[in-house]
């Protein structure tokens, strides 16, 4: 991930400010300390390199061994990494290890509980741009690590045109009309919509915010014809019953903008007498 080194500087500038006043005055400047960082509820581990990165950045000399790897199911106390060297070095990386870790794995098993939920009908669960700024490229990846996949990354990987455009450029027609010759995907509030934008040779729609019953009508009269996509309303509730109209994706926004992250804790232990 080609931008990760540089968000981990910039958190690890926003947490630090000048320095760790605290560890300065209460732990000694040679203390060596061994850490270990334990999972405190179940999920999908991610985030385990960036971690590992973090407390590289804090200090060279820190020693990080993986005990769990991105993608590992994890339980209550179990340890997916030791660290060791300086107290300081050490509690200065804490926090923010700890908050890539634990917001990374919330996606991913957040992912991974709408995957299994949908599991064995075909349909893809696709996440969505609705990420948090900056950290959009470590929060897709944690999407891929629960099994889903990744729509577009930005603006300008695809042409998606949504109703804003629609109502911008004077209606379906006159969008399609525009990107003859082009591949894209369109937003359809309606089965009117759909008709209209299938007539017009669209090859991938976006149902938003379809009734169950709109989905299985739109399924069952352009299946084969148009690939669909459903977005808008889905949940663990009702995915499963959306997945088995048929439809060839659901994309989510909740895997990223509403993700509970997975609490880990850091538990520090001196290895030489104060």
């Amino acid at each position: 991930m080609r931008g990760v080194d540089q968000k981990i500087r910039e958190a690890l500038r926003e947490d630090i400010g000048t320095r760790d006043i605290t560890s300065q005055k209460v732990i000694k400047r040679n203390l060596n300390a061994r850490g270990t960082i334990v999972a405190k509820a179940n999920g999908i581990l991610c985030g385990i390199d960036i971690v590992e990165r973090v407390f590289e950045f804090s200090d060279p000399n820190l020693i990080v061994k993986k005990r769990q790897y991105d993608g590992a199911e994890i339980i209550p106390g179990m340890v997916v990494a030791v660290i060791k060297g300086r107290a300081r070095s050490i509690l200065r990386a804490e926090r923010v290890a700890l908050n890539f870790l634990q917001q990374l794995s919330g996606i991913a098993t957040t992912t991974r509980k709408f995957v299994d939920a949908v599991s064995g009908t075909g349909c893809v669960i696709l996440d969505t741009r609705k990420t948090h700024p900056g950290l959009r490229e470590v929060e897709k990846y944690a999407v891929r690590v629960g099994g889903g996949e990744n729509h577009r990354m930005s603006l300008d990987k695809m042409i998606l045109v949504k109703d804003n455009h629609i109502a911008l450029a004077g209606g379906i027609g006159s969008v399609i009309s525009k990107l003859e010759g082009e591949s894209f995907e369109i937003e359809v509030k309606n089965l009117e919509e759909l008709d209209l934008a299938v007539r017009l040779r669209a090859k991938r729609v976006m149902l938003d915010n379809f009734s169950l019953r709109e989905i299985e009508e739109a399924v069952k009269r352009f299946k084969g014809k148009v690939t669909i996509e459903v977005s808008g309303g889905v949940n663990l509730r009702n995915v499963r019953e959306i997945a088995e109209t048929g439809v060839d994706y659901i994309s989510v926004g909740a895997l990223t903008h509403s993700a509970q992250a997975i609490d880990f804790s850091l538990e520090l232990e001196p290895m030489e007498r104060r």
